[in-house]
């Protein structure tokens, strides 16, 4: 919602005194879990009309090598307009101070938005979470929900750098970084259902989970068609009518290498046998079974 003029909030202007240098790590990299990411969807779904776009704090962990984890986010009430930026400070800590007491080891990692738009505002917004995750740099999670013309859905991460002799809060450049989202695997049936839902809603109907034996069913028949993308693409390449990626070829060497040395050792024969070995076994155990039931009844007759 809104800012109102007798809010907490702290108004972020250009004429700051001088721009936070964060000395800590920088991030080499950005995981999201799905339920940050549902956070900031349902944030952007419960906004005003008048707003552009919505921001948020995200909380996560940080690793010794660079890579950031967010785990969760929550919304942080703000306003722009062609002047100035507000930002409600004030319910940005009591937030965070909850969340903190929930999940102790989550701390302030960096902030997000949505939209694909980064200007002066966003770099303003960005010192300012440079200055709550000190002496760590801030990461900008830019969530693009697709909704614009031309513009695809997806998830982009950045951090800030300063730019200039004598660096200023609005001069700020955003570099890339790799960003990914992850998920347990207890967490794929949520979202495998969350995805099957119909484009329209006014279709939209309730669906039951998928049982253990459809997910099964499911997992063999992506495998199966990532199988035959392979061999499409393998078939396409020994043609001539495709040329060969060196990368592609080390990554399906790695990925199905060590397979083709098991069976040229004779290891599937062995699992075969094995296999064999306890069917036969199976077998045997209720043939006793049932000789040994229709010895019970013949003695009791």
């Amino acid at each position: 919602m809104p800012l109102g003029p007798p809010s907490s909030a702290i108004y972020l202007q250009n004429a700051a005194p001088g721009f936070t240098s964060t000395p800590g790590r920088t991030p080499t990299s950005v995981t999201v879990h799905p339920v940050a990411l549902f956070s900031i969807l349902d944030h952007f779904l419960r906004r005003n009309d008048a707003q552009d776009r919505v921001i948020g704090t995200l909380l996560g962990t940080r690793s010794e090598n660079g890579e950031v984890e967010v785990r969760s986010s929550f919304a942080v009430l703000h306003s722009e307009t062609a002047e100035q930026v507000a930002v409600d400070m004030e319910y940005h800590r009591t937030m965070y101070e909850l969340h903190h007491k929930v999940n102790p080891k989550e701390v302030i990692v960096g902030w997000y938005s949505t939209g694909s738009n980064l200007n002066t505002y966003s770099a303003l917004i960005q010192n300012f979470y440079s200055q709550e995750t000190a002496p760590h740099q801030a990461v900008h999670l830019a969530v693009n929900t697709g909704v614009e013309e031309g513009q695809q859905a997806g998830v982009k991460a950045y951090v800030g750098s300063p730019v200039g002799v004598s660096p200023k809060p609005e001069n700020c450049v955003f570099v890339p970084i790799p960003c990914e989202l992850r998920f347990n695997d207890a967490e794929r049936s949520g979202l495998d259902l969350l995805t099957s839902a119909p484009a329209n809603p006014a279709n939209a109907t309730f669906t039951n989970p998928a049982s253990d034996l459809e997910l099964l069913e499911r997992s063999l028949q992506q495998v199966s068609d990532m199988l035959d993308r392979v061999l499409a693409y393998v078939q396409s390449v020994l043609s001539g009518e495709v040329k060969g990626d060196a990368a592609v070829g080390r990554y399906l060497m790695d990925a199905l290498g060590p397979s083709t040395e098991d069976l040229e050792k004779g290891e599937f024969n062995s699992h075969l046998q094995d296999t064999l070995m306890v069917s036969y076994l199976a077998n045997l155990v209720r043939s006793q079974a049932e000789v040994s039931s229709r010895l019970a009844l013949v003695k009791a007759s």
